[in-house]
């Protein structure tokens, strides 16, 4: 994974908030500097930067955008380019911890490495997730700490100890510190720490040891790795918990074929994005597997409560399940399709899982030449079939899987739904432009809605085409960059001058270029 890492990181562009998050991290570095190093603020690239009291997001967590910056200020100062590339190949680098994590979860819960292993090849095989696994550096940061950090909860639900208590406490503070939403793990360990008192009351001590001890540590650790917190901890974080419910965002999405603000979605936005943007084999898998756990909790629910077994099902469920409904109840604001509670998805896969595994073990008890033994074979055909599918489209796809929906052809996602919202195919739209117009200057359209996603992309090219690269006004530019955020419709020729490089996905065009009359291509 790693290697594979290396090997396919530059082959994605940057994302429409990168630059933003990388800013983050910067200006918490030149703070942390001020209370802890004052010297270093004679180095430039701190010193010019704005306070982190006046920052208007410094209430977004930096728990990785803080490392990074003190990486790139010590390795990549003068190679901005370099130090994006960096950046991408660690936050996969934190896929592969959380792909380990599903893994772990699996063995549990399941009893075999084999099923470990096919929960995370589930999670691998997805296309959105994989795709954004290179830049996303919150939600997808965010999905791997999460899932870590329900991995150290069910190590210390299994053996309560301080060392547990003590890592799954770091674990959280580091998930609370991307995303907020990290305070749902001490939510969870209180709740199923609470069952396991009750189910093995042997233990009642140690866990309520453990439990202390975990409490007394979440807190310090997560206002350590937070600066934001230091001066004002209680009111800054009781400040955040009012964005997160009142974000101030104000974005215009396509949804249904109409344009809506995100803070008047409908209830169902999250659940249709997860279902038209996950395979539909793991959707089957999924509700085969939430069946079966409610079946047989609802058959026996004290004797089911008992097994830990169960108990790992329970908690996989309210992790998957439990954000959604809480979003959905305090009309949290969300956009940008499912991104936000992405951290659901390594619960989803597991369940998942639990379905195949049920599915596996009642065609085994079947007999020989049973009908169940026919169906699991032709169900079994069926699933494997759509999982080669999803492994083909997501290498077929490279690097625009972000973009891939399961079941729906292009042209109804092209009427309904948003496609490269991120603007990360820009930087294929330029590299093409800069690879067949070999002019000494090439200018480009700078409007309102690719000021963005195309600026930032620009910073990735090679210095020499960076060099030849002016962002111009619309009217004076050879070229425009067609992205399809806010523009559904097919782009009008007469305005925008003839097409001459567009990438598809799909069947579904993402990125479109265009090019006014008056050059010759070929020279």
């Amino acid at each position: 994974m790693l290697l594979l890492g290396l090997l396919l990181t530059s082959d994605y562009g940057m994302c429409w908030d990168e630059p933003a998050e990388r800013r983050a991290g910067y200006i918490s570095l030149r703070y942390v500097a001020q209370r802890l190093a004052p010297s270093v603020l004679e180095a430039g690239h701190l010193a010019n930067l704005p306070e982190l009291a006046t920052f208007s997001d410094a209430d977004h967590g930096v728990a990785f955008q803080l490392p990074m910056a003190v990486l790139e200020a010590t390795f990549f100062r003068h190679d901005l380019r370099g130090a994006y590339w960096l950046r991408h190949f660690l936050c996969f680098a934190t896929f592969v911890l959380g792909a380990w994590a599903v893994y772990r979860l699996g063995r549990e819960r399941f009893g075999s490495w084999r099923w470990g292993l096919v929960g995370a090849a589930i999670l691998v095989l997805s296309p959105r997730i994989f795709g954004e696994a290179f830049y996303n550096y919150k939600d997808l940061v965010f999905m791997n700490l999460f899932a870590l950090g329900a991995y150290t909860l069910t190590r210390l639900l299994r053996r309560p100890t301080a060392g547990r208590a003590l890592t799954h406490a770091l674990v959280t503070a580091l998930a609370a510190d991307v995303r907020i939403m990290g305070l749902l793990l001490p939510v969870l360990t209180v709740g199923f720490g609470g069952l396991e008192m009750w189910a093995r009351p042997v233990r009642r001590p140690a866990f309520t040891r453990a439990l202390a001890l975990y409490a007394g540590a979440v807190v310090p650790l997560v206002i350590l790795f937070w600066p934001y917190l230091w001066e004002a901890p209680v009111q800054r974080l009781w400040a955040n918990f009012r964005s997160f419910r009142y974000y101030r965002q104000t974005l215009q999405l396509l949804y249904f074929g109409t344009m809506q603000g995100c803070q008047n979605l409908p209830w169902h936005y999250l659940t249709v994005w997860v279902l038209i943007t996950t395979p539909v084999a793991y959707c089957v898998l999924f509700f085969a597997g939430a069946g079966s756990v409610l079946r047989a909790f609802f058959r026996r629910p004290w004797e089911e409560l008992r097994r830990v077994a169960t108990r790992r099902d329970l908690l996989f469920g309210a992790w998957c399940v439990g954000p959604l409904v809480l979003i959905i109840l305090i009309r949290s604001v969300v956009y940008d399709g499912w991104r936000h509670v992405y951290f659901i998805y390594p619960a989803f896969v597991l369940l998942a899982v639990r379905g195949l595994w049920a599915g596996v073990r009642a065609w085994r008890a079947a007999p020989p030449a049973s009908a169940t033994r026919r169906l699991g074979w032709v169900a079994g055909t069926a699933l494997a079939l759509g999982v080669a599918h999803t492994a083909v489209r997501q290498v077929a796809d490279h690097p625009y899987q972000y973009t891939y929906f399961s079941f729906l052809p292009g042209p109804t996602v092209a009427r309904l739904f948003e496609r490269d919202y991120w603007g990360v195919s820009s930087l294929d739209g330029l590299a093409w432009i800069m690879a067949h117009d070999r002019s000494a200057i090439i200018t480009v359209s700078d409007t309102v809605l690719l000021v963005g996603p195309v600026r930032n992309n620009a910073q990735l090219l090679p210095l020499a085409d960076q060099a030849r690269l002016r962002f111009v006004s619309h009217a004076q530019a050879r070229y425009y960059i067609g992205l399809y955020r806010w523009h559904p419709a097919p782009y009008d020729t007469t305005v925008y001058g003839s097409v001459v490089h567009e990438i598809r996905v799909g069947g579904l065009p993402i990125l479109t270029v265009f090019r006014r009359p008056g050059q010759d291509l070929r020279k």
